[in-house]
């Protein structure tokens, strides 16, 4: 018999399961011209999920449902609210792009954001190894539909074939670690996979082997070198409106997915992982950021800036643990960076790829560094905008890039660990090094002479929701206490449950 807590957990997925559906059937019965109507369906859902979301949260409750396979609890909600929020904004800002280039002659782009959205949703509340491979491949594969949704276009095609090869290849490994941990303990539910391995009743070589697959899968997730090789050519290949999608919303499920799966399921193993995160931390930051340095093309340099700041993130997860000992203080400052880290993250990048996409003109992408030549001159706000962005993404203060970076920081120094110390140094180094190439597109808006006359129009809901976000980049950065203090809670209630 299923209680009344398994339905309240899933309330927001049965919201988008059900309206997912719904919106598919409407736009059968509207034309092109008619679209509006599954966009505002798609925004009023998103909007209802968000708020369903932040009551959950705000509650502070956590429960379990459908036997033990799902929970809600605040870091989810918040994360899963976050995540709303975000395609929301990402929608708002590619409509205009995505009318301009026929891609809403069928309703497949707001169908699959919700389905993606769906799949978002379902790994962070996953407490069961099958659910979180269901939510993945939810997600993974509206992705990979996403990208080739213009299907006449051979770039995009050839991006979504690279896609999903890796992609496959990374939910493999995922896979093989998720069945490895299964074969040591027998059991698939997160928490008692915590306690068999706490027990110490399982062999710790198997176990140790199925974390390595494990990284090696979340890595893929979230764009850690050595598995990011798919990130710059999809990125660039992929319609600018698919690439704001698939660069925002899926950072926040790949972090719930972590904390689940290395936090909630092996923390007992940490000495190991944090050494895996560790290298992956280290190789991130310096192609990140040095190759990033090479890069013309705006997409694929903020692919591989995207890189770099998951390097950083890794930092926060790693810092919790001191000497193979994990300290209860230490994990909520480390866990609570590293989630502030993203989500800020992911509040700065959606608007810089928004300005990219108001750049860009029927027939024309505007994905060159110097296409932004002389913006200032052109458009003032909008040119402020990509400033602000390019600003906090390099971490200048202010600005909230400034304060997440600041944050991992504090967490890795605080533990006193040599290695940590070491660790803060080199992501300083590797940060002044990366500042080179949000600052080279400040100075080509703000020094150089314009290629175009032509002035930069928006709606006037892409014009508002832009300015907002980023007002928010630039607030939270000046008042950062409060995000800092909801994030530090929902860890905090996480851990305690």
């Amino acid at each position: 018999m299923i209680d009344n807590l398994s339905w309240l957990a899933v309330y927001s997925e049965i919201v988008l399961l059900v309206m997912g559906c719904v919106i598919a059937l409407v736009d059968l019965g509207v034309s092109s011209r008619h679209r509006n109507v599954t966009h505002f369906l798609t925004l009023l859902t998103l909007g209802v999920v968000a708020g369903l979301e932040a009551m959950y949260a705000s509650s502070g409750n956590t429960f379990y449902g459908w036997g033990n396979m799902v929970v809600s609890d605040s870091m989810g909600s918040w994360l899963k609210c976050f995540a709303a929020v975000t395609m929301m904004a990402c929608l708002v800002y590619g409509r205009p792009y995505a009318g301009d280039r026929d891609m809403l002659r069928g309703g497949e782009l707001f169908t699959l954001s919700t389905f993606m959205l769906l799949g978002i949703f379902v790994m962070i509340s996953a407490n069961n190894f099958l659910v979180i491979y269901l939510g993945l491949e939810l997600l993974t594969l509206s992705s990979y539909a996403l990208v080739a949704l213009r299907r006449d276009d051979a770039v995009a095609t050839e991006a979504a074939m690279k896609y999903f090869v890796l992609g496959a290849m990374a939910s493999g490994f995922l896979l093989y670690g998720l069945s490895m941990i299964y074969g040591a303990t027998g059991t698939l539910d997160i928490g008692e996979v915590f306690k068999a391995i706490n027990a110490g009743q399982v062999r710790h070589q198997v176990l140790v082997f199925g974390v390595v697959f494990i990284v090696s899968g979340l890595a893929f997730k979230l764009v850690a070198v050595p598995f990011h090789m798919w990130t710059p050519d999809v990125y660039q290949g992929a319609p600018t409106v698919i690439a704001v999608i698939i660069s925002s919303a899926p950072k926040l499920a790949a972090f719930g997915i972590a904390m689940r799966l290395l936090v909630d399921a092996l923390l007992p193993l940490a000495i190991d992982w944090q050494q895996m995160l560790a290298v992956l931390a280290i190789a991130s930051l310096f192609v990140g950021n040095v190759i990033g340095t090479m890069q013309s093309n705006i997409k694929r340099m903020l692919a591989y800036s995207a890189i770099s700041h998951m390097g950083f993130m890794f930092l926060g997860l790693m810092s919790g643990v001191v000497g193979g000992a994990v300290d209860s203080v230490m994990a909520e400052r480390a866990y609570s960076s590293a989630m502030f880290y993203v989500v800020t993250y992911v509040l700065t990048v959606v608007p810089a790829f928004g300005v990219i996409l108001l750049l860009a003109r029927e027939g024309f992408e505007s994905e060159e560094i110097a296409d932004f030549a002389g913006l200032n001159r052109r458009s003032p706000l909008y040119a402020g905008i990509m400033c602000v962005c390019m600003f906090s993404l390099a971490g200048i203060p202010p600005l909230v890039g400034f304060y997440a970076k600041l944050s991992v920081l504090e967490a890795l120094i605080s533990s006193g660990s040599t290695l940590h110390i070491a660790l803060a140094v080199y992501a300083v180094v590797m940060s002044v090094i990366g500042a080179f190439y949000y600052l080279r597109v400040i100075k080509v808006m703000y020094f150089d002479q314009p290629l175009t006359a032509t002035t930069v129009s928006a709606p006037a809901d892409v014009r508002i929701v832009l300015t907002f976000n980023a007002a928010l980049v630039f607030i939270v950065g000046i008042l950062p206490g409060g995000l800092m203090a909801l994030c530090a809670d929902a860890i905090v209630r996480t851990l305690a449950s």
